[in-house]
């Protein structure tokens, strides 16, 4: 792909370099478009964590919360249990998210609308926990998720927009950017170029291009190995867990521009 051909897919940041924010904002705020490339593998997962949500999620600082559901009881051996959802969401077609709907890949049966029993062959008392990773997304028979964003064009594997869901749930504390772009690019070099050209804001990254300067940008660390670099230009949490730093397959929900 030529560089004409990838300024070309990010249209509302062709025109110009983003330039760096001198700070990083105190608190967050509404507005603008976070541009990511990713490689193919992340390219996937990320626009399933923009798009859909599941019962539990941790938070950015690597707090255990409910997502789509909101509370759980298990038995004294973690084989039974049962999770209370969230009243009145939808996906993003208007239909209803409740108990019977619940999709895992375990034994589940529906109490009521909004309460639902799993049993488990075997006891797993961190079951809260594996529900909040990747692979266990909640979805309509549709393929219609009930994230914070939703599809506003996708070109499967290689091209994502996502638009700002109104009136979400989640919108006085998350959400912040009004829309989201992700583009696949395979190759490493070709994401460092894009983002230190400013055609985007973040790239999973491990190393800057030759020719960046250092200082228009900030690491993002997953222990003691750089998965992601982003330009200055964003903020992100201020506190974060050390199990699951920052977990920046949610940046469009977590972070906004500085």
């Amino acid at each position: 792909m030529t560089r004409i051909d990838r300024r070309a897919l990010f249209a509302s940041g062709a025109a110009a370099a983003l330039l760096a924010a001198t700070g990083v904002s105190a608190a967050p705020k509404r507005g603008g478009r976070l541009k990511a490339a990713l490689s193919s593998d992340m390219f996937d997962k990320a626009v399933a964590a923009t798009v859909f949500n599941n019962l539990t999620e941790i938070g950015a600082d690597g707090t255990l919360r409910g997502e789509l559901a909101t509370d759980w009881t298990s038995d004294q051996d973690g084989l039974s249990w049962q999770f209370s959802l969230r009243d009145g969401v939808t996906f993003h077609d208007g239909t209803a998210f409740d108990a019977r709907v619940v999709d895992l890949p375990f034994n589940i049966r529906t109490l009521d609308r909004h309460r639902v029993e799993i049993t488990l062959e075997e006891a797993n008392p961190n079951l809260p926990y594996l529900l909040a990773q990747p692979g266990f997304e909640q979805r309509s028979a549709a393929g219609f998720g009930t994230g914070l964003y939703q599809v506003q064009k996708l070109d499967k594997g290689r091209h994502f927009i996502g638009a700002r869901v109104e009136g979400h749930w989640k919108s006085e504390n998350a959400g912040w950017f009004d829309s989201v772009e992700f583009v696949q690019f395979g190759l490493e070099t070709v994401r460092s170029e894009a983002l230190r050209d400013g055609l985007v804001d973040v790239a999973d990254i491990a190393t800057l291009d030759a020719y960046a300067d250092p200082r228009d940008f900030q690491t993002l660390r997953d222990g003691d190995k750089t998965t992601f670099i982003a330009s200055q230009t964003i903020a992100v949490p201020a506190t974060v867990g050390k199990a699951w730093p920052l977990d920046n397959l949610r940046m469009a929900e977590r972070w906004w521009m500085a």
